[in-house]
């Protein structure tokens, strides 16, 4: 088995041992779990939060006068300001909780569309989007008579910032990019398009899905005007999802839905709405997620950035050595700048095939389009086989899975 304390600051095996699916089986096998791009594993430390809140703190929030309710308010506010310290938010009015990323960036194409989008203006996005950060421009777009750009990437799957340039104009009203492609790994020049954006006035959206994962993000460093993200690929619960937006923008943005929270008073006659960041979460708001998620980000920051981040790198490295030793393999995405993702393709094999082969072996891998379809018609390919790493990734793991390809290749040629 080869060493797996690859980082001294990082002890990998206590690491895996925090994460309880990671020592179950898959058809009979131990699981080699390569799918974190998916969804991320949970740390027992989650897991028994959310089980402490259901067991000994729920109540509905914010209106409650009574114990109950003021404590699982302060644990659910906790966890807003767990978010806002993660980000380097200036303020938790800053940060909205949603279901997920996709929502975030549907709330954000609706409500800044509404208001700010007209007939023949432009909405900027990359040609490696996520489809949830294509489909709900086009919606928008097309309801208000907007046009969506789209800037074109290299064969190594880099934006090419020549194009962005060019494509930044006076009617350009949003920029839309994603900061880590789920499908290539390639990390984008945020900071830069950003600043870019940004000499014409023009605000930003970064679509932050893969890059909570694997790096430190700072809202205000990058001086952003919107981020999302979601909890379930940052090693917290699913069914929720962050929105940071700058307060200009989110004052001057109408609500997105309707209903109790989300207002000041009501009659039949008016509705007032109530402050930031309650404007934009109508309902009863998922409070073990909040819980959930606040602690997830606390254990990636007790781990530590650099020390997740090196950790990930010599992952990449080991893993793209050894796959690319694989007579026939090649890999989607070779941008200089990649984070822990690993897309490829056998040749002579259909990646759906080498998917379900590599389960019958106890190894996860993704296969398909990635819901980036677009960026699959652009290589000219139907899918891939995607093999995705998060902190607990170790050696054997990169390991299992050279091995296990090596034998699909045999058997499917």
């Amino acid at each position: 088995m080869a060493d797996n304390n690859i980082n001294t600051s990082l002890d990998i095996e206590k690491v895996r041992a925090d994460f309880p699916l990671l020592q179950t089986e898959m058809r009979g096998k131990p699981i080699v779990f390569l799918d974190s791009a998916a969804s991320s594993q949970k740390p027992q430390i989650v897991i028994d939060a959310i089980s402490k809140y259901y067991n000994s703190q729920h109540a509905n929030v914010h209106r409650g006068v009574y114990e109950l309710s003021q404590n699982a308010t302060d644990a659910f506010e906790l966890g807003r300001e767990r978010v806002r310290s993660f980000l380097n938010a200036e303020s938790t009015d800053e940060v909205i909780f949603t279901r997920g990323c996709t929502e975030s960036i549907n709330l954000v194409a609706s409500c800044y569309g509404r208001k700010f989008l007209s007939e023949g203006d432009e909405v900027i996005i990359s040609a490696m989007e996520h489809h949830s950060n294509i489909v709900p421009w086009q919606m928008i777009c097309q309801e208000k008579g907007a046009t969506l750009k789209v800037v074109p990437l290299n064969e190594k799957g880099e934006i090419i910032m020549e194009e962005y340039k060019k494509l930044l104009s006076d009617k350009t009203k949003i920029v839309s990019i994603v900061h880590i492609s789920n499908s290539l790994g390639t990390i984008n020049p945020v900071k830069e398009i950003i600043d870019l954006a940004h000499e014409k006035d023009i605000p930003v959206l970064i679509d932050g899905a893969q890059a909570t994962l694997h790096s430190k993000v700072d809202v205000r460093d990058l001086d952003v005007d919107f981020y999302t993200f979601s909890s379930h690929k940052v090693y917290g619960p699913t069914g929720i999802g962050v929105l940071y937006g700058k307060r200009k923008w989110l004052d001057a943005m109408p609500p997105y839905q309707g209903g109790g929270e989300m207002i000041k008073t009501v009659s039949f006659e008016n509705t007032t709405y109530n402050e930031l960041p309650f404007k934009f979460e109508a309902g009863t708001p998922d409070i073990s997620g909040a819980i959930g998620l606040g602690i997830a980000l606390e254990y990636v920051k007790d781990l530590g950035f650099d020390a997740i981040a090196a950790h990930e790198s010599e992952i990449l490295t080991y893993a793209t050595e050894k796959l690319l030793a694989i007579d026939g393999l090649k890999i989607i995405g070779t941008a200089a700048n990649k984070a822990s993702v690993i897309s490829f393709l056998i040749e002579g094999t259909h990646p759906y095939d080498v998917g379900t082969l590599l389960d019958k072996m106890g190894i996860a891998v993704r296969t398909g389009h990635h819901c980036t379809q677009p960026l699959m018609d652009f290589y000219q390919i139907p899918g891939t086989v995607r093999a995705s790493f998060a902190v607990y990734s170790s050696k054997d793991d990169v390991d299992k899975l050279v091995a296990g390809v090596e034998r699909v290749a045999n058997m499917l040629r």
